[in-house]
């Protein structure tokens, strides 16, 4: 059996070596993409919990009432206080509702705040409509400033259609506000163009 000889052996370590550097950089391309991918996929599944936006009302009423629960949190490091005005709400498919939030900024000088959200069951994120929402963008509060934060959403009545929401009485929407950093975005998917964002 020959042996290969150098300039051959030579070729065979380059090929292999531009073979792996390719398979490394198309996984660093393919991690960068699934980023947007993964979201893109959330909003449209209601994939982990996430929230569906919707540019209207229904305009359809269902059959069933539902409980929507509501949650709020503070991360550390933002001096907020911040609840739910309710703490549930009764809800019939189709049927819009609008619900505020109570927030404070606790600090002598101005701070902001962005909302990261769920809701659980996470596989009524598909059904979970919002039309308005403050976190849909970044919340700015002056020195002990309060403010009223709407949210309006309704659920899909197709809901009604998916079996794995047949035993679902109660939906919670989950809020945690976080100090945004210089390069932070607000995580909730920003309304479609010609809605309305609200106003503090």
């Amino acid at each position: 059996m020959g042996t290969r000889s150098p300039s051959h052996q030579r070729q065979g370590n380059r090929r292999v070596g531009a073979i792996v550097a390719l398979s490394a950089l198309a996984m660093i391309g393919a991690a960068y993409a699934a980023v947007p991918l993964y979201a893109a996929f959330c909003k449209a599944t209601g994939f982990a919990g996430t929230t569906q936006v919707a540019t209207a009302n229904s305009g359809v009423k269902g059959e069933r009432t539902l409980t929507v629960r509501f949650d709020a949190n503070v991360a550390p490091g933002l001096d907020w206080s911040f609840e739910p005005e309710v703490d549930s709400v009764r809800l019939r498919t189709g049927a819009t509702a609008t619900v505020f939030f109570r927030v404070r900024n606790r600090q002598a000088r101005e701070t902001s705040a962005v909302a990261v959200y769920n809701v659980t069951p996470e596989v009524s994120g598909a059904w979970f409509d919002k039309i308005s929402c403050f976190c849909f963008s970044e919340q700015r509060l002056g020195p002990n400033e309060s403010a009223e934060l709407p949210v309006v959403f309704f659920l899909d009545p197709r809901l009604e259609q998916d079996r794995t929401m047949d035993k679902v009485e109660a939906i919670t929407l989950s809020y945690t506000l976080f100090a945004p950093t210089s390069a932070s975005k607000p995580v909730a998917l920003a309304p479609p163009t010609g809605v309305s964002e609200p106003k503090l």
